[in-house]
């Protein structure tokens, strides 16, 4: 039996937190929570596309989600985000770490990181051990690609990588098989807390054509746009993540892709690779990410 979103039960008294929630597949994760009766918390850090977001997510669904002013390539707005949401809420249930950057030029985050590795990694690792009081026994659905085959390993370097050792889609791919080595080790870190992984395919959004736009590059972000012909819809590839966020009786460290190949299609668990379950360069990585970013998630688990 094929899942469609329409397998999503009534998620009625939940909260749920989405990063990246203005566009693409964030948008449509936030969209099919609200819609089968979820609270909503969307984080993003254009507060202008962030109302606009919410507006339409209203108009969609005819609830209306909370706004929160995050970037993740900056850790004190990580600090200021989750002291927002500790300070006005108790309880988080699930909590979809689903922005990111991709392929972009080579720059640096606030605090000196990679932007890549930064942002889609360093910044969510950050911003899940801040909300960790309020997970308890919640759902943390880490957002990954199946670019992430490509890296074989991430090694600390990586983190504070130089303008002449840089490579935008290798590292790219680094930063999405560090998103799946921070889910497994969550899961071992903090059993309580049930942490899995998904991926969206090869999907519709405006991720591709933002690392072209960001260096310039006009030409190259119209044919990301032509490719994206191709492609499945963000609403299609943002199923895995629902899949992921609201399915029950979930095994902690499950990793869902799209059934085709995994380049699209209806839900369905994968696999992801080796070097992305090998618990020794999942330690490693998660030692490095406390000293990078001065949170350690697992110890700020509740007692």
């Amino acid at each position: 039996m094929t899942w469609s979103t329409a397998d999503i039960p009534d998620l009625t008294g939940r909260r749920a937190l989405v990063t990246g929630a203005t566009s693409g597949l964030g948008y449509e994760t936030a969209k099919e929570l609200l819609r089968h009766g979820a609270e909503v918390l969307i984080a993003a850090r254009n507060p202008q596309k962030t109302s606009q977001a919410a507006r339409d997510l209203t108009e969609a669904t005819g609830r209306e989600p909370v706004q929160i002013e995050l970037d993740l390539a900056d850790l004190s707005s990580v600090q200021r985000a989750a002291a927002q949401v500790s300070e006005s809420y108790d309880r988080l249930d699930i909590l979809v770490n689903n922005a990111g950057v991709m392929a972009t030029p080579y720059r640096l985050t606030i605090d000196g990181f990679e932007l890549q590795i930064g942002t889609n990694h360093l910044g969510h690792f950050a911003l899940t051990g801040r909300l960790m009081p309020l997970l308890r026994e919640g759902r943390v659905v880490t957002v990954s690609s199946f670019m992430h085959k490509s890296a074989s390993s991430v090694q600390e370097a990586d983190l504070r990588q130089s303008a002449s050792n840089y490579s935008k889609w290798p590292q790219y791919s680094k930063s999405k098989l560090a998103n799946l080595l921070f889910m497994f080790e969550l899961g071992r870190r903090v059993p309580s807390v049930l942490s899995v992984g998904a991926h969206p395919g090869y999907a519709s959004t405006h991720l591709q054509a933002a690392g072209p736009e960001l260096a310039g590059a006009k030409l190259t972000a119209k044919l990301w746009a032509g490719f994206n012909l191709f492609a499945q819809s963000a609403a299609a590839g943002a199923q895995p993540s629902l899949y992921a966020a609201t399915q029950a009786d979930l095994p902690t460290g499950t990793y869902v892709g799209p059934s085709f190949f995994e380049y699209r299609g209806a839900p369905k668990v994968v696999q992801a690779t080796r070097a992305a379950q090998d618990p020794e360069r999942a330690q490693q990585l998660w030692d490095w990410s406390v000293e990078a970013t001065g949170v350690d998630p697992a110890l700020t688990v509740p007692s």
